[in-house]
């Protein structure tokens, strides 16, 4: 554990915290926090996470827009994806992570190419809807927290294990949170 992997850890718990009250000011601890990362996952030889985070640096530039242009008075709404949208968005997940896992596998030394690909092409996905303000991201969230957890312990990214336990937290309470205010149309500054 380096106090890089500390520092990071902390942001993205400050960056997540405020994504569940759908702040706009989640978006420089989020920037800060994933170059920090990408410094962490290729240290620990865990190329896909450590390439996630350029992919994370871009889509949160592009969310920290998105939700600068779609704040009111009231603050960020969210909103459901249709039923369409979500199998398209399984779909190119889905064929995404077998790609993009197998081409890990064949040509690198990554240690856990295909569990870390689904982290990966998981990750990319929900801070897709993220950035788009769609309650599904948090379900994906909460899903590569689960498989994270196991992942980073086996490599000794406690630290890091631990802020995936506590992300899972804050992703089951920003799904609650965020579900509340789409049924209620009411939403947060």
């Amino acid at each position: 554990m380096t106090q890089i992997e500390w520092l990071a850890a902390a942001l993205v718990l400050i960056n997540v915290a405020l994504v569940a009250l759908r702040s706009v000011w989640n978006y420089p601890f989020a920037l800060i926090a994933v170059s920090l990362y990408a410094v962490v996952f290729y240290d620990a030889r865990l190329y896909s996470d450590m390439v996630l985070q350029g992919f994370f640096f871009a889509l949160n530039l592009y969310g920290w827009a998105s939700w600068l242009r779609a704040r009111n008075d009231s603050g960020v709404p969210v909103g459901w994806m249709d039923g369409a949208s979500r199998q398209a968005w399984a779909a190119v997940t889905i064929v995404a992570w077998v790609a993009w896992s197998f081409a890990m596998d064949r040509y690198t030394d990554a240690v856990a190419p295909w569990i870390d690909g689904a982290i990966a092409m998981l990750s990319i996905t929900a801070q897709w809807l993220l950035a788009r303000r769609r309650i599904e991201s948090w379900y994906l969230w909460i899903v590569v927290d689960l498989i994270a957890i196991p992942l980073f312990a086996s490599r000794g990214l406690y630290a890091t294990s631990a802020v995936y336990v506590v992300l899972l937290g804050l992703s089951i309470d920003g799904l609650i949170q965020w579900r509340r205010a789409a049924a209620t149309g009411s939403v947060a500054v």
